[in-house]
């Protein structure tokens, strides 16, 4: 296996431009910030990002955990592959990480400065010190069973070739962790009810809400949404395009405003409602 070490300081851009160096050195996977990154989908680990406190993300970027670094490293056995591109903000982070994954030296270092200019990497520090922004080099879709009640927010770029011709397009993932400016963020039942009537509030062939129960699913290990509805919908509706739009919708008001995954969402309709004469 070949190592690649990605090297700049916090908040200067290198998940930004992940994908890119990645994509430039013909680079399969990926690890940033705990995290094992295989074509565009997490496969092992857990991010930094989601601790309380910057010691402890350190801690967990590097692997210090044996449970941790015997994970990625099995992780790593299963998927092979040729070459690897570490994140970090020195060349002794990498190593540190090498040594805990008991990983071959980087053979080649690249630096932020080598891939974006002064005026890009300016920008990415004002993003993180004044918003608490950091980017996940995935897709928002991929990133939510991984950070429940975050803010995430989608980055869609694209590569060019040297004539200017589209190559193909990738997406990343903005993400505000626990130890921001902006701290955790926590949902009440209260408030993720509210976001279930409003959207159910779109549809006129709901009549009432019977029924309404918002939970963690702790049956999963991902700790995703559960939502038990029991509804009175209007006489003449087809009841299976009503539900289908009514699943839409409920999908996309509480996973945009939240970021949390619904992974269970059972609707029973209990009544139909008289016509109006």
């Amino acid at each position: 296996m070949e190592i690649y070490g990605f090297i700049g300081a916090s908040g200067t851009g290198k998940s930004h431009h992940a994908l890119v160096v990645a994509h430039d050195h013909d680079i399969q996977c990926i690890i940033d910030d705990g995290l094992l990154i295989d074509h565009n989908r997490i496969i092992a680990g857990r991010s930094a990002k989601e601790e309380t406190n910057r010691l402890k993300a350190v801690r967990r970027a590097i692997f210090n955990k044996p449970e941790d670094a015997a994970a990625m490293r099995a992780a790593l056995a299963k998927v092979k592959p040729e070459k690897l591109l570490i994140l970090g903000t020195s060349k002794h982070m990498i190593h540190r990480i090498c040594e805990s994954l008991q990983l071959p030296e980087a053979s080649q270092f690249i630096r932020i400065e080598d891939v974006s200019d002064p005026q890009e990497i300016a920008k990415a520090r004002a993003i993180r010190l004044k918003e608490g922004k950091h980017i996940i080099p995935v897709p928002t879709m991929e990133l939510k069973p991984h950070f429940q009640g975050y803010l995430l927010d989608p980055i869609r770029s694209f590569f060019y070739g040297r004539n200017g011709k589209k190559l193909s397009a990738f997406e990343r993932s903005v993400v505000r962790p626990v130890f921001s400016y902006y701290g955790k963020l926590i949902f009440s039942d209260e408030v993720l009810e509210a976001l279930v009537r409003h959207a159910l509030g779109k549809n006129e062939g709901v009549t009432k809400i019977n029924r309404l129960r918002v939970a963690i699913n702790y049956n999963s290990t991902r700790n995703g949404l559960a939502i038990i509805l029991s509804l009175t919908v209007a006489y003449g509706e087809n009841i299976k395009t009503l539900m289908s739009r009514i699943r839409r919708d409920i999908q996309d008001e509480v996973e945009y405003t939240t970021g949390m995954c619904v992974e269970i969402l059972k609707i029973t309709v209990s009544g139909i409602s008289a016509p109006q004469s």
